[in-house]
Parts: C-alpha cells; structure tokens; sequence
C-alpha cells in the first residue's frame, strides 16, 4: 500500500491541492476571457454570443472587461488602407482603355460594427473590389479616348466621387483615388502620336508664316524710307539750285561772290598776257 492509504490526512491534503489547481486554472481561463486588448490602429466589434451588438459603440484600443465566455471581440484596422485594381473599359468612341486605380481608404472607425455585420473582414472582395470595377467602366464609357488624356483631372473627379459616395453606403471612407495608369491599344496610341505630330507640324508651320510676313513688312518699311529720304534729298537739292538760279537773276555779282568764297588763297602758277595774274576758282553749285 501506498503512503495516502495508510494515511488519510495525507491524501485529504493532495487532494485539496488538485482542487486548487483545478479552482486557479479556471479563475486564470475565466479572468483572460473577461479581459480583452484592442490593437493600435483598431478598433473592436463586440460580439454577445457571436452576434454584433449594434448597442455598444467600438471598443477603443487599449483594455476592455467583457463578460466571460458570453462575449468576444473582432479587431478591424482603421489606419490608412491601400487597395489597388487594374480594370479594363471601353471608351465613348469604343477604344480599350486599360486602367489602375489606387484607392487610399479606411473603415469608418464609429461605424465598424455596421461593417463587421453587413459585410464581414472581406470587405475589399466584397465591397470595394465591384465597386470600382463597375465605377470605372462607367466614367470611362462618358468620354471619347482622347478626351481621357485631355481631360484626365475631370476623369479622376468623377471616379473618386463616385467611388467615394457608393462606399460610404457600407461605412468606407474613401481618402483619395489615384488613377496611376491609362494605356490604350497600340493602334490608337500610334494614331495619337501621328496626330500630336502633325499638330506641332502645322504650329510650326505657321510661325514659319508669321515671322516671314514681319520680316516682309520690316523690307517693306525699309525700303518706303529709303525712298522718302531719296525723294527728300533730291527734293532738297532741286531747292537749292532754284534759290541759286533765283540769286544769279536778280544780282550778277552773286557769281563773283562765290567764286571769291571758293578761293582758297593761293595765286595760280599760270598767268596771262601782260603779266597780270589770273585766279581761276572753281564753283560747286
């Protein structure tokens, strides 16, 4: 026989023992499912009996006493979120247009019990994934192909606003939508380029024009005033030979004059007959 049948004490004692362990592990399993952490960056969906209790807002982070067994606590992420889809659509003209949006969004943090409960964790596949597939096929059916390279900012406004106000309906909220990607067939991209090509062609074609004709009136200018001055200029010698004219008729010793203003001092080597000097001055009219 063993030491505990020959004493009954002994196993009394062992016996209380296991009890406590027994009572201490059960306080330790009822204590951790009375107490429940919520994450940074999260909030809690508190489920009674696994169903959303719609009356007890979001658990914050941090500590949080529910009632044991009865209830448990879903965390969901309500920090900045990324998702990111490549679709395919067909412009107003009908040209295949392949597109990437990336949408920056966050569960509502006061609504994720809504979410939890109508939705579920997969909110992206569910939700957000149909959405903006569907979203961008329709924009993108509004505008001819061109028209989605020019007008590209107002292509971006109708996608975010569209996206954002259908995923509000579940409790997302969209941050901001990036389209990082507009590709179109390889036909169509060697028509716009041929076009651009031909564009910068007739642009400069026609500043070819422009300078050519200010280079045409600047000759034209020029030469209107080198004939105003030569008309000027004969204009003023013509004067000058009438005012002469005029002089000579009305005074013969004008003549005399002129010559004796033309003379530069001088006695000529060659004399006449007699001995007497001749002073021949020449006169410029």
């Amino acid at each position: 026989m063993s030491k505990y049948q020959n004493n009954p004490a002994n196993m009394g004692a062992a016996k209380a023992v296991v009890v406590g362990i027994i009572v201490l592990i059960l306080i330790g399993v009822i204590a951790a499912s009375a107490v429940q952490i919520v994450d940074a960056g999260n909030r809690g969906v508190l489920l009674h009996w696994n169903a959303v209790d719609l009356t007890v807002e979001p658990l914050s982070e941090g500590l949080h006493f529910v009632t044991p067994f009865a209830d448990s606590v879903v965390q969901m992420e309500i920090r900045t979120l990324k998702f990111v889809k490549a679709t395919s659509a067909a412009s107003k003209d009908l040209q295949t247009v392949s597109t990437e949006i990336t949408v920056n969004y966050h569960p509502a943090p006061a609504s994720v019990n809504s979410l939890y409960q109508t939705v579920g964790l997969d909110y992206e596949n569910r939700v957000i994934t149909p959405t903006v597939e569907e979203v961008v096929k329709q924009v993108t059916a509004n505008y001819n192909a061109e028209e989605l390279i020019t007008k590209r900012p107002q292509v971006k406004s109708d996608i975010e606003a569209d996206i954002s106000s259908r995923l509000s309906e579940f409790f997302i909220v969209t941050e901001i939508v990036s389209i990082t990607d507009f590709q179109f067939s390889a036909l169509f991209a060697q028509a716009i380029e041929s076009k651009v090509e031909a564009e910068q062609k007739a642009f400069k074609a026609e500043n070819d024009l422009r300078r050519i004709e200010v280079e045409a009136r600047q000759h034209e200018a020029q030469a209107v005033g080198i004939a105003q001055a030569n008309i000027a200029q004969a204009n003023g010698e013509a004067e000058a030979i009438n005012i002469i004219n005029d002089a000579l008729a009305n005074n013969p010793q004008y003549l005399e004059w002129l010559k004796t203003q033309a003379w530069d001092g001088q006695l000529p080597l060659v004399v006449g007959e007699g001995g007497t000097p001749f002073i021949s001055i020449p006169i410029n009219p």
